[in-house]
């Protein structure tokens, strides 16, 4: 029977609420804390076997730092599965689809098998964000800060916001961490006029993500209910379900739209954690983990060429300009944080560097046999030729290069990313268990949010399945762009759709409160993770 509740001056009407106290008994406890062991495990395994490899030993400092960091990496990926994959299960939960310990599993199932299939692009737009210098010296004090800093407040204020029970996003938490560490950096190397600061190239692009894809979800939603009403006139979609389950071909479309979020949620999200570790294992192991070693790495002869081509087309450019290497590293930093990169100066440099890094690959026969004492400097140089040529080939209006020109530094700048962009598979494994057994605790507060608070009706089964579907498509489409995009923008704003479309108001209190977590969430996680970063060089110097 549907009850009437008052909450702040508005009538809400619910049916009773599904059962959301039901736990996993003491095998699954058991099976959950064998999973969590395992990983941190395979982990451990991981690190200890590809340092081995390359007879790259760890100090014992060092060793403390790269625990703690990771421990801290996937900490982010199991506050992010509790906090954001609550929204995926609200649906099939509150529909009487799926009980509520099922569900969890089930999306935690799909969270891992998502980050598993991950292309990792993701990863490296949420990495490009970070300035040049601590990107070039991640092993420094200051990149050691940089990390702590900006992984402290990201899961802080997801922890805080979870706390209230608000669909706050990770993906907003994460990258005003990053913001609030690059403007920190930027005021401590050079104030206000500095440009050791964020990309912010990167970062419009990464906005255009985070700022479209709530809109796309209600607008999105709101027609998609509209048409399912006009193509599918069948009441019982449009019913506020009872306290049994739903007609078999309603439960399957809902529980296939649940799996798609699920599993496109970890195709996207897993990604950021994913692209940190990175980083820290850069820093902290550089031999190993600076260049790709693996056998998807580029091959020895197919890199020299692309080097050799694309030295050619700098050569021509660079009018006759010849810098030394040294100096060559300075301007291209220089011109890369300023993103001036199509003047003679730029590509005499670029010219300089490429012809370094094609003797060295050259010279070791490929990346799986540079020394230890070559390794991070030539993943330095390489990095700097790929973001350089990278603007040079996505800059805004007419280039300077020829089309043949184009395709020549393209397809470098694919094999250099290609040798120090990559994600080991442990990696994957790892955080791939972090999300999803984080999508296995803590749900409740949100799932309460997201299933009660946002329309003043108990969620219908039409409602469910096209803000699901909606959200699983925008978030797919994203990960494809490789766009960092929030699940729990997204999933709320396609409920807020459905909600409208079907004739219902939405709950102006919890409305006003998640738009204030939206909004306070950049500045709030910007602010802390600056004051951090800032207290934390104040230990390392």
């Amino acid at each position: 029977m549907a009850t009437t509740a008052f909450t702040g001056g508005e009538s809400v009407s619910h049916a009773p609420r599904p059962r959301l106290d039901d736990g996993f008994g003491v095998a699954g406890r058991i099976a959950f804390g064998a999973a969590l062991v395992g990983g941190l495990l395979y982990a451990a395994y991981g690190v200890i076997s590809d340092t081995s490899t390359v007879g790259e030993s760890l100090a014992g400092g060092t060793l403390v730092f790269l625990g703690l960091a990771l421990l801290l990496a996937l900490g982010f990926e199991f506050v992010n599965g509790f906090h954001d994959t609550a929204n995926a299960v609200a649906t099939v939960i509150y529909t009487r689809s799926m009980s509520a310990p099922v569900a969890v599993v089930w999306a935690g199932v799909w969270n891992f098998l998502g980050v598993m299939f991950a292309s990792g692009a993701v990863a490296y737009s949420i990495i490009a964000l970070l300035p040049v210098d601590l990107l070039l010296n991640v092993g420094s004090g200051a990149g050691f800060a940089m990390i702590f800093a900006l992984l402290i407040a990201a899961i802080g204020w997801n922890l805080a916001t979870w706390y209230v029970g608000l669909p706050n996003s990770s993906s907003h938490a994460l990258i005003g961490s990053i913001l609030g560490v690059g403007l920190a950096n930027q005021l401590i190397v050079g104030g206000l006029a500095g440009t050791a600061g964020v990309d912010w190239s990167q970062a419009r692009k990464v906005f255009t993500g985070l700022l479209l894809a709530p809109v796309i979800g209600f607008i999105g939603a709101f027609v998609l209910l509209k048409l399912l009403r006009a193509f599918l006139p069948n009441p019982e979609l449009y019913r506020e379900p009872g306290d049994e389950a739903p007609p078999r071909g309603i439960r399957a479309l809902l529980i296939a739209t649940c799996t798609a979020v699920s599993f496109a949620h970890g195709s996207n999200d897993g990604q950021k954690g994913m692209g940190l570790i990175m980083l820290i294992l850069i820093g902290c192991a550089p031999t190993a983990y600076a260049l790709n070693r693996t056998a998807d790495g580029p091959a020895a002869p197919a890199f020299v060429q692309a080097a050799t081509s694309a030295e050619a087309v700098f050569e021509r450019r660079a009018s006759g300009l010849v810098l030394p290497v040294e100096q060559a590293r300075g301007v291209l930093t220089e011109e890369l944080r300023a993103r001036r990169v199509n003047d003679p100066r730029t590509f005499a440099a670029l010219d300089a560097v490429t012809e370094s890094v094609r003797n060295e690959v050259s010279r070791y026969g490929g990346l799986q046999a540079v020394p230890a004492s070559d390794t991070a400097g030539l993943r330095n140089d390489m990095y700097l030729i790929a973001d350089t040529s990278k603007y040079m080939i996505a800059g805004k209006g007419p280039s300077v290069l020829t089309e043949p020109e184009l395709v020549a530094v393209s397809e470098f700048q694919d094999l250099l990313q290609g040798g120090t962009r990559y994600i080991p598979g442990w990696v994957k494994v790892a955080v791939a268990l972090a999300l999803g057994l984080g999508t296995m605790v803590g749900w409740k507060r949100i799932v309460v949010t997201v299933g009660e608070k946002i329309g003043k009706t108990h969620m219908t089964y039409g409602m469910g399945a096209s803000a699901e579907l909606m959200a699983a498509s925008t978030i797919l489409l994203a990960e494809r762009f490789g766009l960092p995009v929030s699940t729990t923008h997204i999933l709320s704003s396609g409920v807020a759709g459905a909600s409208v479309a079907n004739g219902a108001g939405l709950q102006r209190r919890t409305i006003t409160n998640m738009a204030l977590a939206w909004v306070t969430t950049l500045p709030a996680t910007m602010a802390l993770s600056g004051g951090l970063y800032w207290l934390f060089l104040r230990f390392v110097g």
